[in-house]
Parts: C-alpha cells; sequence; structure tokens
C-alpha cells in the first residue's frame, strides 16, 4: 500500500470519467491516497464580443462547472473527500501541468465505450496525457473495475517494462494477487519466408524477458504464468487479457521525448483502446 500518495482523477461530466472517479475511491482507500479531481474548460476559438464577452466565458465554463458538481454528488455519496479544480487552457496540457503542480503521483482517465468511434476518440486527450506525462497513468474503461488479483504484464526487457513489471509485482504482492507475463513478437508477415532465423532469435529473447519477470514475481512469493505471443503486438495482449480474465493491464510507456514520445501511440494507445479491462501505463 502507500504507492500512490496523491491521485489526479480528470472529468469531463460523461459517464466514463465518473466512473473512472468512483473506482479511484477504491483505489485512493485501499492505498491511503489523497483525490483532486480536475475539468477543464477548453480555449475558446471563436470571436469575443466585448459586450458579451462575460456569457461567453460563463458558458465556457459551465460544463466544467456542472462536471464538478457531479464529482462532489458522487464523493459525497462514497464518503470519499475530494479536492475540485476547474481548469482553463488546453485539456492535455491542463491536467498534466496540475498533475506536476500538486506532486500528483498518478492520473486516472475514463474510457468510453468500444465502438469504432469511441475507440477512435480515445487518441486525443488520453494518449496526449499518457505521452507527454512523466506520471504513471490508469486508464478505466467504462463498465470495468479496478483490481489487483490477477494483473497482466507485457514486456519486451526494456527499462521501462522492467518498471512496470516492477508496479505489477508490488501490486500483486499486496493485494494477494498472481501475474499473467506475456513478450510479443510482432514482425511483418515477409520476415517468416526471408528472414526466419531472425524471428527465431527474437522468439527466444521474447521468452528470456518472460522468464525474468517469472524469476522476479518467485523471488516476491508471486504466482506466475508466462505467454509469448506472435502477433500483432496490442491484439496478442488484449486478446490474452480476455482469455485470462485479467483484472488490470499493466505497461511501460517509451518514454516523454521525440520519436519515443509518438511510439507510445503504436501499441499502448491501441491495447488502451480495446482492453477489456482498465490499464495501468507505468512510467520508468
Amino acid at each position: 500500500m502507500g504507492r500512490y500518495r496523491k491521485i489526479l482523477v480528470a472529468v469531463d461530466g460523461s459517464e466514463s470519467s465518473l466512473h473512472a472517479l468512483k473506482e479511484s475511491f477504491k483505489l485512493a482507500s485501499n492505498e491511503k491516497s489523497w483525490i483532486t479531481v480536475v475539468s477543464v474548460v477548453p480555449p475558446y476559438m471563436g470571436d469575443l464580443d466585448l459586450i458579451a464577452v462575460g456569457n461567453v466565458l460563463a458558458s465556457a465554463r459551465k460544463p466544467c462547472e456542472d462536471a464538478l458538481l457531479k464529482a462532489n454528488k458522487a464523493a459525497k455519496a462514497e464518503r470519499a473527500l475530494i479536492k475540485t479544480v476547474c481548469e482553463e487552457g488546453e485539456i492535455h496540457e491542463r491536467i498534466i501541468d496540475l498533475a506536476d503542480a500538486e506532486n500528483c503521483d498518478l492520473i486516472v482517465m475514463g474510457r468510453r465505450g468500444m465502438s469504432r468511434l469511441e475507440r477512435a476518440l480515445l487518441g486525443n486527450i488520453t494518449a496526449r496525457v499518457i505521452g507527454y506525462s512523466n506520471k504513471d497513468v490508469l486508464v478505466v474503461p467504462r463498465d470495468t473495475t479496478v483490481g489487483w488479483q490477477k494483473i497482466l504484464v507485457a514486456t519486451d526487457g526494456s527499462r521501462f517494462s522492467k518498471a512496470a513489471a516492477a508496479k505489477a509485482i508490488d501490486f500483486a504482492k499486496s493485494y494477494g494477487g498472481e501475474l499473467i507475463v506475456i513478450s510479443v513478437v510482432d514482425v511483418p508477415t515477409e520476415f517468416y519466408g526471408e528472414a526466419p532465423q531472425i524471428v527465431e532469435d527474437m522468439v527466444r529473447k521474447a521468452k528470456g524477458f518472460v522468464d525474468d519477470v517469472i524469476k522476479d514475481a518467485t523471488a516476491s512469493g508471486i504466482k506466475a504464468e508466462g505467454f509469448v505471443r506472435e502477433a500483432e503486438a496490442y491484439q496478442a495482449i488484449t486478446g490474452i487479457a480476455k482469455e485470462q480474465n485479467v483484472n488490470t493491464i499493466v505497461m511501460g510507456s517509451h518514454g516523454r521525448t521525440g520519436l519515443k514520445r509518438l511510439l507510445m501511440g503504436s501499441v499502448a494507445e491501441k491495447a488502451i483502446g480495446h482492453s477489456p479491462c482498465p490499464v495501468l501505463v507505468v512510467k520508468a
């Protein structure tokens, strides 16, 4: 317990964001954390008539204020203590800046449903927060529950995935859970015909990455089972999460600068968009 002292939850008044907030209450209770709830007024892009400017700004703030009213109502119903903040500006920037200013350890965000459009919409705010922030981010899909009894951790042997594995083992140990460990060999189909030896080497390395995590988990008294899959990475990760009825997926994030920041979208973003359960993105 005590991994996250301060949690920042971003809400926009939607059912998915309020569901994520309610799940954060349970996490905060277990972790003995403080919760700050933020809603952001996006920048107004129209022409501001000097006479009507007051009305425009008041109208712009209303959804934010309504979202925080709903958050306070939910907190009161759950007897949770929260601090609410209404920010103005680029949404992902204000969330990240507030998380830094409040010294938060974790940012919690909701995810809408599983329709094609809703999966596509994930790419905007959530992906930017994950890509640009140095905080861990927990994404909670609507109608899912945060749990730590069966945790799926994805590893590629990088220091980022090692940080994710360490966090997953820590949670499993605290909550009496177990680990499912996966490493994915994701190569173009042509590789199997033109360079089979390279694929074999990648599979062998992937098995080694999985074995390393299982060894660390076992040393901590955690039951762990490993898998190596040859497929598109996000499909393999979300597929085994469904097969194994996983409670939460834990993944590393490849940093926040330059190309590595952009690469976040290729695997983690798709995995989050298609995940049947909450996803915790851990920063190294």
